[in-house]
């Protein structure tokens, strides 16, 4: 059920090697009395340096070994039923389907029983058994996890963190000083493991990076804990502990062995889904999900932290990586030549990858700010995602914080008549003012910034090229329009499906047509690329001018 988690090395301790011999006998225990209760089932063992998983039927069994390995312990029959308990509770926040019970077993390890009387020898926990080619990583490495299912991850994300326990303030989680503690202890433990040496300016670099940030960024730290975005997380929420159950992706195998990896900041754990898209090669689906969160939570000041943990889990799958490269040889104390016998040089060329992940994570990119203009149907919001994915930009949509402002959801029905409700002047005046100052904050924070709204006034284009200018930033007003026809069709198509953020109807359309005031060469200080977005050669030419502007801040993970 779980993905293959690396054991790190520690010493044995006295009793543990008879502990997990006595394990062992107990799942080929349970395997016979597994295959003798169902008969007609295909059995399967899963192993990982934590559990025994044991597939039979409809359902999995997962038993927790008897080790100790010092983030986690599961030596005593006490601590194992605890633990059992917990990552049942913990897993019904999200899979409920899935995590059924916590069963005894009794009897003897030769010749066990899963529940029954009699003295109690070990716990398991008892999950209804899926199809493990609909983890999304599986989904993603056969083409299979489309749009919409990302947008319906990033929606149960983000409801998951509105809904979950809030750290306590007195507690360690989250603090500054704890979240630079993590970090440094990750490079220290990647130094113990002898990098290559071709890579120890890279890895000095970003060393340097995160001190740096870490000093930055340290009230912001302290802030996000005093306004609640330290929680009960999952954890551990990369691809492969995300299943498509029923057309729904489903969130499980959180982590229950160490509260310090689950109480975390909200956008520590969705960088380390951001970063796995880019790991899987799929950094379009990343930003997409990144955008998707952002959307439904509102919290876009959280970006001012979402590099350095992007970094921070990079570098965690990096040093995971050449735990592996140096377990061949069982000895971390290896020469750190590339070719020596005890290397895996595939996990060390991965451990250079999740390197080069976060050296670009951590790059310096120029501050660009595009507005894209228009009358509603254009082609906006569109344009602007495919934007987004290219350039691993952040949007701002009017439609969405117009409604945020007025304490509604992405997809209500506000009923406003045109120019009155949260349509009138004062309305979006204050929408306006929102996504100014939502810019003014995000655009220090190393992301490309789309203000997505209709711009029908220069006023507004100017304010906001004063603002760009004011933080030396790179503006572009990104003009979309099409025949009046097309916009017509186009608002009637989306007014009937009422899918979309936008209220925008032919009335509505009227009006912004008789009210526009389009850009005119020489009018707008500020660079206009102008799209017929009806027109597949004019669209295509758009994005390679954007893309021409963004050149000197993209980063792999935009390209590749």
């Amino acid at each position: 059920m779980a993905p293959h988690r690396v054991r790190l090395a520690t010493a044995p301790k006295n009793g543990e090697h008879a502990a997990e011999l006595a394990h062992a006998a107990l799942v080929a225990g349970l395997q016979r009395a597994l295959a003798a209760a169902i008969p007609s089932a295909e059995l399967q063992l899963i192993e990982t340096h934590i559990s025994s998983v044991l597939l039979a039927g409809d359902a999995a069994y997962k038993l927790k070994k008897p080790v100790d390995l010092g983030f986690l312990d599961f030596t005593t029959l006490d601590a194992r039923r605890h633990f059992c308990e917990l990552e049942l509770a913990l897993n019904r926040r999200t899979a409920p389907q899935l995590y059924l019970e916590v069963v005894p077993i009794t009897g003897t390890p030769a010749a066990p029983a899963l529940g029954g009387s009699g003295t109690v020898i070990d716990y398991a926990v008892k999950m209804r058994r899926f199809e493990s080619q609909d983890t999304f990583d599986h989904l993603l490495r056969r083409a299979a996890l489309d749009a919409p299912l990302v947008d319906a991850l990033a929606e149960r994300v983000a409801g998951f963190h509105a809904s979950i326990d809030v750290a306590p303030a007195g507690s360690r989680f989250g603090s500054p000083a704890s979240i630079a503690g993590d970090v440094r202890a990750n490079f220290a433990h990647i130094e113990r493991l002898a990098p290559p040496s071709a890579l120890e300016a890279r890895l000095q670099r970003l060393r340097t990076w995160t001190e740096s940030e870490s000093r930055a960024l340290h009230e912001r730290f302290a802030q996000r804990k005093a306004e609640g975005f330290v929680r009960e997380c999952h954890g551990d929420l990369h691809l492969g502990n995300v299943a498509r159950i029923d057309r729904t992706p489903v969130l499980f195998d959180c982590i229950e062995f160490n509260d310090a990896f689950r109480w975390i900041d909200v956008m520590s754990e969705i960088a380390f889904t951001v970063m796995d898209f880019v790991d899987h090669g799929a950094p379009a689906l990343g930003w997409r999900f990144l955008n998707r969160v952002l959307e439904s939570s509102g919290d876009y000041e959280g970006l001012a932290v979402l590099r350095y943990y992007l970094v921070y889990r990079a570098m965690v799958r990096a040093k995971v990586a050449l735990i592996r490269a140096r377990q061949v040889g069982a000895d971390e104390n290896v020469d750190n030549d590339a070719s020596d016998a005890n290397v895996d040089c595939g996990a060390l060329e991965d451990f250079a990858r999740h390197l080069a992940d976060a050296d670009a994570f951590a790059a310096v990119r120029p501050k660009v700010l595009i507005l894209t203009g228009g009358p509603s149907g254009s082609g906006k919001t569109t344009l602007a995602q495919d934007l987004l994915e290219a350039h691993g930009a952040v949007r701002l949509r009017s439609d969405i914080e117009r409604k945020r402002l007025h304490g509604l959801g992405a997809q209500a029905r506000s009923n406003s008549a045109p120019g009155a409700g949260m349509y009138a002047p004062r309305a979006t005046r204050a929408t306006y003012a929102r996504l100014a100052a939502l810019t003014q904050s995000l655009l220090p924070t190393g992301f490309p910034i789309i203000v997505d709204a209709t711009f029908l006034h220069a006023s507004d284009r100017a304010d906001f090229l004063a603002l760009g200018a004011a933080l030396n930033a790179r503006c572009l007003l990104l003009w979309c329009d099409a025949p009046v026809d097309v916009l017509c069709a186009r608002v009637a198509a989306r007014e009937t499906a009422g899918s979309d953020a936008s209220e925008a109807t032919l009335e509505i359309l009227a009006r912004q047509l008789a009210d526009l005031e389009p850009p005119a060469p020489g009018a707008d200080t500020i660079t206009t690329i102008r799209c017929d977005t009806s027109d597949a050669t004019s669209i295509a030419r758009a994005k390679a001018e954007i893309a021409r502007h963004c050149a000197d801040g993209a980063t792999r993970q935009a390209t590749r």
